[in-house]
């Protein structure tokens, strides 16, 4: 058995710690291009250039368009290039966030990480997410190495909103559940080791700050207020699920989030929501105890995350389109195995089924 852990070379987290980047940021290089949509640069750029302008750096904005594909990437390092660009700077949600990190893995540049919402555990990990124009996942690029600076204004965080953030405890949800799957299944983690104790104690850790304060860290964000809950959650949310899924790896939950792109009744719905109920699917599938279920549809209910299909957007179960969701969640190459090797797509078929029946039968309480 072999331990392997990644983790951020310096992560910050703090209220207005935004105009800090420069200070944080200032041996990684001199000219920084800046990758962030045009609303992120009109609301945050001025900060961001006037703090590395302190530090004698140079800045460049470059837009992101939307979806992190291959296109998106390679378009940024043909400017970065151009530019003589020594630093890669991601601001934004996490498809942008994406971009920066692959965009800098291809380049062998540093990476700078600015989240502005805390939807999903993208910002620390090593891994870059790509998808087509449709939206589908069609790459996951595992980095030589993590972000080099993750920093994290929570004012920023408690201004966006309140549905991101919720988004953020669904995906946040999953690394306990999942970490424990994959150690006792002996399964393999993208730190391309078995699951530590370090990572477990991480993952608790994650959904113990959930369960303890989540519902008032996203009380806080619907008042625009950087409270100490919040603070401890953005820490579960970002830095811990980060880590945990890392190092703690993913079952179920993310491999059913990732088969809902073949229900096209789910597309407008975000990637923590579907790892949400993909959390409910897996504990199905592992025939948890009824006071776990209780815990995790307590949770989903008072966050506004999906206990159900038709909270999921799906209105009208369609069996065959259900069936290509669990067959995707159960090909070769998706972390269902993690679960357990011989799981089948009937299977993940009815667990999500008893998911949504369980979340019905919670709702009509």
């Amino acid at each position: 058995m072999t331990y392997a852990i990644k983790a951020p070379a310096r992560y910050v987290q703090g209220a207005g710690i935004l105009k800090d980047l420069g200070r944080n940021a200032k041996k990684l290089g001199e000219r920084f291009l800046v990758i962030a949509t045009e609303s992120g640069w009109s609301r945050f750029g001025a900060q961001v250039e006037a703090s590395l302008t302190e530090q004698g750096k140079q800045v460049l904005f470059t837009p992101f368009h939307g979806e992190a594909t291959k296109d998106e990437v390679f378009s940024k390092m043909d400017q970065c290039k151009e530019a003589g660009c020594d630093v890669i700077v991601g601001m934004g949600g996490g498809k942008a966030l994406d971009t920066a990190k692959a965009a800098a893995e291809n380049l062998d540049l540093p990476c700078v990480i600015v989240p502005t919402v805390a939807s999903n555990d993208a910002p620390c990990s090593g891994v870059a997410v790509l998808y087509n124009d449709a939206g589908v996942v069609v790459k996951a690029v595992l980095m030589r190495r993590n972000p080099d600076l993750v920093l994290v204004d929570t004012d920023i965080i408690a201004h966006a909103p309140a549905r991101l953030f919720s988004a953020g405890l669904g995906d946040a949800l999953a690394t306990f559940f999942e970490a424990r799957a994959c150690k006792a299944s002996g399964a393999k983690t993208m730190a391309r080791g078995n699951v530590s104790n370090t990572a477990m104690m991480m993952a608790q850790l994650c959904y113990d700050l959930l369960m303890e304060k989540g519902r008032d860290a996203l009380e806080a964000v619907r008042r625009q207020e950087a409270t100490p809950a919040l603070e401890d959650v953005v820490e579960a949310s970002i830095f811990l699920s980060g880590l945990g899924f890392e190092n703690g790896g993913l079952a179920a939950a993310h491999a059913i989030n990732d088969g809902f792109a073949q229900e096209p009744q789910a597309h407008g719905m975000y990637h923590g929501e579907k790892v949400a109920f993909g959390v409910l699917a897996q504990l199905v599938l592992e025939h948890a105890p009824k006071e776990e279920l209780e815990q995790v549809l307590s949770f989903l209910n008072d966050t506004g995350l999906p206990l159900t299909l038709e909270q999921l957007g799906v209105r009208e179960i369609v069996p065959g389109t259900l069936q290509k969701v669990a067959e995707a969640a159960c090909v070769p190459t998706q972390s269902t195995k993690n679960l357990r090797a011989d799981i089948t797509p009937q299977e993940v078929y009815d667990a999500i089924l008893e998911a949504d029946r369980l979340g019905r039968a919670y709702r009509s309480q």
